[in-house]
C-alpha cells in the first residue's frame, strides 16, 4: 500500500527535510508529559500514535502504541502496519481536515526538538555483514596480498559475524573511547591502554519484521516480507585493538564496546522508488543466493565530523546501491543452515565504500591507514577520530521531488575511562 508520490500535508514540511509524507518512519519517543510509545516523523514534528487511537482516527488497538519498542506492533504484521502507516500519511494529507481541525490536534502533535528519541526495538540478536567489494578490496590490500585482496570466499558467499546487541545505542550517544591490548612495535609484547584508532564505520541496518523456527530458511524471494525497515548504523570501531585481536577469530573488543543506530525506522516500503539493480555478481552464485529483480537501493550517504565546538566537515559521500551482496542475499545466507530470526533482530550492511576516495565508508581507507590526514576547516588534521569530535551519518533518497531519509546518526566520542 504504497502512499502516493503527489500527496503532500497541511503540516509544513521542509524541501530538505527527511520526513516527507512518503516517508512516515517509526520510533519510540517521550516527553516530560508523555511515557515511552510509538510515534512518526513529518517534517520536524512527531505524531503521537497513541492520541490517534484513542480517538478513533486509526484502526489499532492503543496498548500495543505505547510501548519502550516497535516490536509488538511489528509483530501484528505487514498487513496491519501498512495499513497504519497508510492511515496516518491519509491523516495528514493536505486536503483531509479530520485531524487538522480535531480536538485531539494539539495533543497528537509533537515538536521534534521537544521529545527525547530512544532504541526503536528491543534488539535480541546483532549480526554484522562484510558486503561492500571496494571497503573489502581496500582492507584487503592494506592488510594482506594487494594482488589477492578478496579472500577466496569473498564472492561465493555474504560473509557476516555475529556483533553484540546489547551495546547498541541510539542517536545522541557519548561513547567513551574503548581500551584494551594493542601491538604497535611488530617485534615486541602488546600494550594495553585506550585505542589510538578509533574509527566510524558507515552502514545501514535491517530490522527483521517476522521471526521463523528454528530450523526453518528464508530464500531471496521471500527475504522481504521478513524485512520491517532500516536504520543507519555507525559501526564504531577500534582499528589498532582489531589488527591485534583478529586472528582467528575475527573482531571482539574492537567492536563490541558500541555501536549507534539512528532512531526512526524507515520502511522499506517506503524505500520502493529507490530501488537499483546492483552489480553484476562473478563469478555466479549458488541457487540459494539467485534473485530475481532490483534489490539495491539508491540512497545517498554522508559522513561528518565536526571538531568540539567547530564547524561540520563532510569526509565521505557514499551510497547504499554500492552494495555487492544485497539485503535479500544476506538473510538468505544467514538462515539457509536453518538458523532462526526474531522480531528485532538487526542486520548490518557492513562499511560501505565506493570506487571513488571520498567515498569510502571509514577513516581506515579515507586516511588510507593513517598515511594520508585529512585536514578539517579548522586546519586540523585527522587520521582517526579525536576524543570530542561529534560524528554524524546522514542518508536520503531523493527522486521525482520526493525525499525519503532516515533523520541524523549522531555519536560524540569522549575520553577513555580511567
Amino acid at each position: 500500500m504504497q502512499i502516493p508520490i503527489d500527496w503532500t500535508s497541511w503540516i509544513e514540511v521542509d524541501t530538505n527535510s527527511d520526513f516527507s509524507i512518503q516517508n512516515i518512519p517509526f520510533g519510540i519517543f517521550s516527553t516530560p508529559n508523555k511515557s515511552l510509545r510509538i510515534g512518526v516523523a513529518i517534517g520536524d514534528k512527531i505524531i503521537d500514535l497513541s492520541v490517534l487511537s484513542e480517538n478513533g482516527l486509526i484502526t489499532i488497538n492503543k496498548d500495543t502504541l505505547i510501548s519502550n519498542s516497535l516490536n509488538a506492533f511489528i509483530g501484528l504484521g505487514k498487513s496491519t502496519t501498512n495499513k497504519v502507516r497508510y492511515e496516518i500519511a491519509a491523516l495528514l494529507e493536505k486536503n483531509n481536515s479530520t485531524l487538522k481541525t480535531h480536538k485531539c490536534n494539539s495533543d497528537a502533535i509533537i515538536q521534534q526538538v521537544d521529545a527525547t528519541m530512544h532504541l526503536p526495538v528491543k534488539i535480541g540478536d546483532y549480526t554484522d555483514f562484510y558486503s561492500s567489494k571496494e571497503h573489502a578490496t581496500n582492507v584487503g590490500i592494506m592488510f594482506r596480498d594487494p594482488a589477492n585482496a578478496l579472500l577466496p570466499n569473498w564472492k561465493y558467499l555474504p560473509v557476516g559475524y555475529h556483533g553484540r546487541s546489547s551495546s547498541i545505542v541510539v542517536s545522541g550517544a557519548s561513547l567513551h573511547r574503548p581500551k584494551g591490548q594493542t601491538k604497535p612495535v611488530e617485534t615486541e609484547p602488546p600494550v594495553f591502554g585506550p585505542s589510538k584508532r578509533f574509527d566510524f564505520e558507515l552502514e545501514v541496518a535491517f530490522i527483521i519484521g517476522k521471526s521463523t523456527a528454528l530450523g526453518d530458511s528464508i530464500t531471496t524471494d521471500q527475504a522481504e516480507s521478513h524485512i520491517f525497515g532500516l536504520v543507519l548504523f555507525n559501526d564504531l570501531s577500534a582499528r589498532d585493538i582489531q589488527n591485534w585481536e583478529y586472528v582467528p577469530l575475527g573482531p571482539f573488543l574492537a567492536k563490541n564496546f558500541g555501536s549507534v543506530i539512528s532512531p526512526w525506522v524507515v520502511t522499506i516500503e517506503a524505500l520502493e522508488m529507490f530501488r537499483t539493480a546492483g552489480e553484476i555478481q562473478d563469478p555466479k552464485v549458488l541457487p540459494y543466493l539467485e534473485y530475481s529483480g532490483d534489490k539495491n537501493y539508491d540512497i545517498n550517504l554522508e559522513v561528518i565530523i565536526q571538531p568540539e565546538g567547530g564547524k561540520e566537515n563532510i569526509v565521505c559521500q557514499s551510497n547504499f546501491k554500492y552494495m555487492y551482496w544485497n539485503m535479500c542475499q544476506q538473510l538468505a545466507h544467514h538462515t539457509v543452515n536453518g538458523c532462526n530470526v526474531n522480531i528485532g533482530d538487526m542486520m548490518a550492511s557492513g562499511t560501505i565504500s565506493g570506487k571513488e576516495s571520498n567515498s569510502f565508508g571509514s577513516m581506515l581507507e579515507l586516511a588510507w591507514k593513517g598515511t594520508k590526514p585529512i585536514t578539517l576547516q579548522d586546519g586540523t588534521t585527522r587520521v582517526f577520530l579525536n576524543d570530542g569530535d561529534t560524528n554524524i551519518l546522514r542518508g536520503h533518497g531523493l527522486k521525482n521531488g520526493v525525499r525519503i531519509g532516515f533523520g541524523e546518526n549522531i555519536t560524540k566520542v569522549l575520553p577513555s575511562k580511567v
